[in-house]
């Protein structure tokens, strides 16, 4: 195979000679260094259980470069877990922690001319993190998941991560004892992998196969199958085909493509946070989105699964009914999918999807019986939002889909926690926490505690949550997130007061707090800016350079 020039600028000509005698210090010999030398980004860790397999997956993968003629690399990349930091201080750093991976693997990769990529990745900002990394750099790469973690049983019933956050709202209401809640504890998460539910981390692996930048199946073949080990050595080969070829992430990931993982997005009900990641990873391919797009892709999109949180079904119950390219070959039936657009199989989304017929109906459900005529995500416009907030509608009581209630008002998520967990939210409320989106928190927090205490204590059908934050992929109920502007812009979220009417309508895209707009004047030129929370480190820069959760929360 015959070497591209990308890393010829680290290895040939006379003033290599010094660099020659590093890789050298490697133990690479001529032979190798004359081989296209492939970087392979891992972010393999010891505390985040998506990325305790990884170490298998990169040497499989090595094992298919070095099948194909390359010569693998490794270089990290960090990963945080957002269950493990949920709930404090740390959930802080999660979203942020995207800018941080894509940053310093465009470094590795720039500082080391590599021939092409290979990112290995399994959770939720690392797997949207590397694929704007592989944007920006815009060389041969590929992508492989560590794969989703396999549902565990508790008293008949499948259960994931998300029961147990909810099992804690239910304990401090009194309708669950200390040994049922530890006896969840020990069943919940049975193996290795991404959290076993349609939550971040799986909704943007999944991602990757309907984009095209990684092989099929890389979505849902679980964890602790072998087939995931020969996904992975069949992508390291891969990659020398793409290397060969000089196809170029960007060639794969088109508007067409961001219109296909808009669909599929809405098929699947997967986690709003594809909000925040979908245009920040399209910004680094040089395509805005307009999240108002959504909507109008919803309109014409039915909701065919409803996996963990929306229903019991998990990730391994979908990859048994056809995975991703079983979904996509049913949405294809309407004529809306865009068929024509190139993978890294190097074939088409229409080839890659031929005869990948549903193989169960109950968790793919037909295009002509599906959960919802429309899709899994809404986003909601009104004088509360009037540059957008997002719902995963999939996961919404039907009763809450139109509510109107009085606004119970928190400066922070901890604030919000004491007072549900207190039993001091009461059927019908609306519960505002502002002033943790991603200059005000810094960092947008997700909202897990706060949605999952609702649901634990019975009051999913009764209570809303809106926020500036955002919310994780287990999150279900009226919990509508990224208001923007956020509080600490001024947005209107930060003008409301307690008791103010808040009237939410998801079918009708709207959100709306019923106060005048005199009066919101009014208390606008009275609002003043809070000082910071966060004084030192990275998350003063980050709170100074943020775009809008609207606008994907990149920086500029």
């Amino acid at each position: 195979m015959e070497k591209h020039m990308r890393s010829d600028k680290m290895t040939k000509g006379p003033s290599a000679a010094p660099r020659l005698a590093l890789m050298k210090a490697l133990g690479l010999t001529d032979e190798e260094i004359d081989r296209p030398l492939i970087g392979i980004v891992s972010s393999k860790n010891d505390i985040v259980p998506g990325h305790m397999n990884l170490d298998k997956v990169v040497d499989a993968v090595k094992q298919g470069v070095a099948l194909a003629g390359g010569v693998p690399l490794v270089f990290p990349a960090i990963a945080v877990c957002d269950g493990l930091a949920m709930g404090h201080e740390g959930m802080k750093y999660s979203l942020v922690s995207r800018e941080l991976i894509a940053d310093s693997t465009e470094s590795m990769a720039i500082a080391h001319p590599f021939d092409g990529l290979v990112m290995v990745a399994a959770c939720d900002k690392n797997v949207p993190g590397l694929m704007m990394a592989a944007a920006r750099i815009n060389i041969p790469t590929i992508i492989v998941s560590g794969g989703p973690m396999l549902g565990g049983y508790f008293k008949g019933h499948k259960v994931t991560v998300s029961s147990v956050f909810e099992a804690v709202g239910t304990f401090h209401a009194g309708k669950m004892s200390a040994e049922e809640l530890g006896g969840l504890v020990n069943e919940a998460c049975p193996t290795c992998g991404s959290c076993a539910g349609m939550f971040t981390a799986n909704s943007m692996n999944c991602m990757t196969e309907v984009l095209g930048i990684a092989l099929p199946g890389n979505g849902t073949i679980p964890a602790v199958m072998s087939e995931r080990i020969r996904l992975a050595k069949k992508t390291g080969m891969r990659i020398m085909d793409l290397v060969r070829d000089n196809v170029l992430p960007r060639d794969i990931m088109t508007r067409k493509a961001f219109e296909n993982a808009l669909m599929l997005d809405m098929a699947l009900g997967c986690s709003t946070n594809s909000m925040l990641h979908l245009p920040a990873i399209a910004h680094e391919c040089g395509i805005e989105i307009d999240l108002a797009e959504a909507n109008e892709i919803s309109k014409r999109t039915p909701n065919l699964c409803h996996l963990s949180p929306a229903g019991e079904d998990t990730m391994m119950d979908l990859d048994r009914a056809g995975g991703i390219p079983a979904v996509m070959h049913e949405l294809a039936k309407l004529g809306h999918l865009n068929l024509d657009c190139m993978t890294v199989t190097g074939k088409t989304v229409g080839e890659n999807i031929k005869g990948h017929e549903v193989l169960n109906n109950e968790v793919i459900r037909p295009v002509t019986n599906p959960f919802m005529k429309e899709g899994g995500i809404a986003v909601l416009k009104g004088n509360l939002a009037p540059d957008g907030s997002v719902v995963k509608r999939s996961a919404v009581d039907p009763a809450m889909m139109v509510h109107q209630g009085p606004a119970r008002v928190f400066d922070c998520e901890d604030d919000a926690i004491a007072a549900i967990y207190g039993g001091k939210i009461n059927p019908g409320d609306v519960v505002v926490i502002r002033y943790e989106g991603p200059k005000g928190g810094p960092g947008m927090r997700e909202m897990l505690n706060p949605t999952s205490a609702i649901i634990g204590a019975g009051l999913g059908s009764t209570v809303a949550l809106i926020t500036d934050g955002r919310f994780s992929g287990a999150s279900r109920g009226a919990s509508i997130g990224h208001v923007s502007p956020e509080a600490a812009e001024g947005g209107p979220i930060a003008l409301v007061h307690e008791g103010d009417q808040i009237a939410i309508d998801i079918n009708g895209n709207t959100l709306n707090v019923l106060v005048s707009d005199e009066e919101l004047a009014r208390r606008k030129a009275e609002w003043k800016p809070r000082k910071p929370k966060i004084t030192t480190g990275y998350l003063v820069r980050y709170a100074k350079l943020v775009s809008s959760g609207m606008k994907g929360a990149v920086l500029s």
